[in-house]
């Protein structure tokens, strides 16, 4: 691809860098940017910037936040008994939607993938321990994705947590095998949260 300007050879160039954005639409919104008034160009670079400089993630689930602790967390008509143990902020919003779970969550920030190079060191696994220690947490709902890095990290909590004697559960599989979390619909993942299974029986039926 050739262009005429360097400056929007750099523009497109760091615009493709973004997930699922090719050069040629990496070139089209860059563009578009040109077009648009300057206002509106300096609104998105420091929305942009202040998201990458001022963004906090939650002391308590790690749920990205404007504050040390975030507005799920610091509710109090939430049942903090009741965690539900998910991959990123993506399922954490997935979750919400359905307006069917009312406990807390704790986001992991990835799913153990030993061909990515991802251990449990790499994961908030460790503070969730920590949190089942102190005897608050009554229930654990493991809401990974349907794949085999979602369960063999599920598993690998579930032998950690199990010597402490808490309810761990699973959502039911509504969802497709393979799916990630934040594709399911909102009825679906909505009942899969309300019928959870014992994790126990999730492994039997593997």
């Amino acid at each position: 691809m050739e262009f005429s300007s360097k400056l929007l050879e750099n523009a497109v160039y760091e615009m493709s860098q973004l997930p699922g954005i090719g050069k040629r639409t990496a070139l089209r919104l860059v563009l578009h940017i040109l077009k648009q008034p300057k206002e509106q160009s300096s609104a998105l670079s420091k929305a942009i910037l202040a998201v990458r400089e001022q963004i906090k993630y939650c002391a308590n689930c790690h749920n990205i936040s404007d504050s040390d602790c975030c507005q799920i967390c610091a509710n109090t008509s939430r049942q903090e008994h009741l965690v539900c143990v998910v991959e990123d902020i993506r399922d954490v919003m997935a979750i919400e939607n359905t307006g069917q779970f009312k406990g807390h969550y704790h986001v992991l920030g990835g799913k153990i993938s030993p061909m990515e190079g991802i251990g449990p060191h790499d994961l908030t696994i460790a503070s969730l321990v920590n949190k089942t220690k102190e005897g608050k947490i009554k229930e654990l709902i493991f809401a990974l994705s349907s794949t085999m890095e979602g369960d063999t990290t599920n598993f690998y909590i579930y032998k950690l947590l199990k010597p402490h004697g808490i309810k761990i559960s699973t959502i039911a599989r509504g969802i497709s095998v393979g799916d990630e979390l934040e594709f399911a619909d909102e009825v679906t993942l909505g009942r899969s949260i309300l019928n959870r299974i014992p994790f126990e029986s999730s492994l039997k039926a593997s």
